[in-house]
C-alpha cells in the first residue's frame, strides 16, 4: 500500500474529508488510507470565487472536499457553471478542457477536474489582464 507524506508549515491549512485543519506548528504527516484532501494553495476561499472559472473551481472544490451533504450540491452547481461557461466561450481549447473537467468530476475524480479548471483560470486571468495568484495564495478565512 502506498502512503502519501506531506510536509506542512506552521499556519498552513488542509481540508481532509471535509474537516478543515490549521497547523499550529510545522508538521510532517503521512496519509495511510484514501482521503479527499486539499492543502495550501489548492484551497480557495468563497471570497476568491469572483470570476466564472473561479466559481467553477469553488463548486468542484465543494464536490471534492465538502461535507457529505454538500458534495452532491457542489457537483450540480459545477455542472451548471461549466455548461454556462462552455456555451459562452469561443475557445475550442477551453471547451475541451471544460468537457474533460466535467467528465472527471462526474467520474468522482474531482482532483483531476480541479487541476483542469486551474488551466482555465490562468487563461481567464490572461484574457482579463488580471494578475491574480492561484487559489489559496491570498489571505482567506477558515472555511466554516
Amino acid at each position: 500500500m502506498t502512503h502519501l507524506v506531506l510536509e506542512l508549515r506552521q499556519g498552513d491549512f488542509m481540508i481532509v474529508n471535509g474537516a478543515p485543519i490549521r497547523f499550529r506548528s510545522k508538521a510532517r504527516i503521512e496519509l495511510a488510507a484514501h482521503a479527499r484532501f486539499l492543502f495550501g494553495k489548492q484551497i480557495m476561499g468563497p471570497d476568491q470565487a469572483d470570476t466564472p472559472a473561479r466559481r467553477i473551481y469553488f463548486a468542484l472544490q465543494t464536490a471534492y472536499i465538502g461535507a457529505d451533504g454538500e458534495r452532491p450540491g457542489g457537483l450540480v452547481q459545477a455542472r451548471a457553471l461549466i455548461e454556462a461557461f462552455h456555451s459562452s466561450t469561443t475557445s475550442a481549447l477551453a471547451r475541451d478542457i471544460l468537457d474533460r473537467a466535467l467528465e472527471a468530476a462526474e467520474a468522482d475524480d474531482c482532483y483531476k477536474a480541479l487541476k483542469l479548471i486551474r488551466r482555465i483560470m490562468r487563461h481567464e486571468d490572461a484574457v482579463l489582464g488580471r494578475e491574480q495568484p492561484p487559489p489559496g495564495t491570498v489571505p482567506m478565512t477558515m472555511p466554516a
